[in-house]
């Protein structure tokens, strides 16, 4: 599912991917909460909220299981010249944590 009209329509999780990665988004981020920032794997940088924006989230219902999801966040930062992606797995048990990164990453979810 997409949010945003001009975003692409992807019916998979990993076809979303695929296409993010060839459109440049190919840093992986994960989310560090304890220390309120992004933190990419490829080469040990962090990124707080306000140095980076969010381009575009898709979200996907798990087949099996509706209340199984994922959410991709096609994330890019100008002032680090990086681009990357935040995939975010929960399930219908998944308690949204309050932390100003958490906060700032699912204002975005419609």
């Amino acid at each position: 599912m997409n949010n945003n009209p001009s975003q692409h329509s992807y019916d998979t999780l990993s076809e979303a991917v695929d296409d993010l990665i060839k459109r440049g988004y190919t840093t992986d981020f994960l989310l560090q909460e304890e220390k309120e920032c992004l933190l990419s794997k490829d080469n040990s940088l962090e990124l707080p909220p306000e140095n980076f924006t969010i381009d575009e989230v898709y979200r996907f219902e798990g087949l099996s299981d509706p209340a199984d999801e994922s959410i991709v966040f096609a994330i890019s930062s100008p002032t680090y010249n990086i681009k990357g992606l935040v995939i975010n797995s929960f399930g219908a048990d998944f308690g949204y944590r309050s932390s100003k990164l958490v906060e700032h990453l699912h204002r975005h979810i419609k």
